[in-house]
């Protein structure tokens, strides 16, 4: 029976690392964590709950790790701090000081699931998981921002290289500054193997046209939505292709991709995902896919 495998950001999900959030949300410090004026962690975790619900329907198998007030908040965005592959996970560095601890979270979590560990970030590199995509089984796109930087990419091709996977990176804007969660998953969904859901204005041009060139077709999100979300309209978990879970309350979103043949789930995240500037992509971290 195979354990572990991801090399694609839409095939169907069968396992997958998640944290539930618990004592650490219901005691966060709202400013220290930059959470906004809708974070209300007793209502974030029913939230969470629901969502939660929504990935076990979709059949996949939820490894959790365990909130024991540790008073990792952010912890229950469980995408940022590993990238698993079929050879293996890797362990990142995060570019928010705060959560530094995470990885050693992922590490223990993949010692119990069975999971080799490939390597790990180390010193000053720094890549978060909502700044990668799988562009094909061989290709990693990687935004550069606040969060991952250069030297990020040039370990990670380090580790994985040798699995011929190869580590490619593109800019990111500035946007709403350092303090802001700006990732490279703010700007794209991938929903099938060949369409994505995109935010065009934000998009590095080169990356814009490289996803043409792999034949992508583009669904660009509406300006007022994606504004009136913080980007979180745009971040939507694909549990396999075409079928996908995302944040109520974004209908126009939501009508586009039905129109490109999607069936889409809703929940509510205004207190857990818009607050915490995360949403449900972010809330995962695919273990095996396929």
């Amino acid at each position: 029976m195979k354990l572990f495998g991801s090399q694609s950001m839409v095939a169907p999900i069968q396992r997958v690392l998640m944290r539930r959030p618990g004592a650490s949300l219901l005691a966060a410090d709202a400013k220290k964590w930059h959470y906004g004026t809708m974070f209300d962690a007793p209502k974030a975790i029913e939230q969470y709950a629901a969502f939660a619900d929504l990935v076990a329907q979709s059949g996949a198998e939820i490894s959790w790790i365990e909130d024991d007030n540790d008073g990792l908040c952010d912890a229950m965005f469980t995408q940022d701090a590993s990238l698993v592959t079929d050879h293996g996970a890797v362990l990142l560095n995060m570019g928010k000081v705060l959560r530094v601890p995470e990885p050693n979270l992922h590490r223990q979590a993949y010692q119990a699931a069975g999971v080799p560990i490939l390597g790990e970030l180390t010193g000053s590199a720094m890549i978060e998981g909502g700044d990668f995509i799988w562009l094909n089984e061989n290709t990693i796109v990687v935004g550069c921002g606040f969060r991952s930087n250069r030297e990020g990419i040039d370990q990670l091709n380090e580790i994985l290289n040798p699995f011929n996977i190869n580590v490619i990176g593109f800019d990111l804007p500035v946007w709403h500054g350092a303090e802001a969660c700006l990732h490279l998953m703010s700007m794209i969904s991938p929903l099938d193997e060949k369409l994505a859901l995109i935010y065009s204005p934000l998009m590095p041009t080169a990356f814009y046209n490289l996803l043409l060139e792999e034949g992508y077709t583009l669904i660009d999100a509406p300006a007022e939505e994606y504004l009136a979300s913080g980007g979180l309209n745009l971040n939507v978990l694909p549990v396999k292709p075409k079928e996908c879970i995302m944040i109520d309350g974004f209908p126009l979103t939501k009508a586009m991709m039905q129109d490109a043949g999607c069936k889409v789930h809703v929940f509510e995240g205004d207190a857990l995902c818009i607050a915490c500037e995360g949403g449900p992509t972010c809330l995962t971290n695919p273990i095996l896919r396929g």
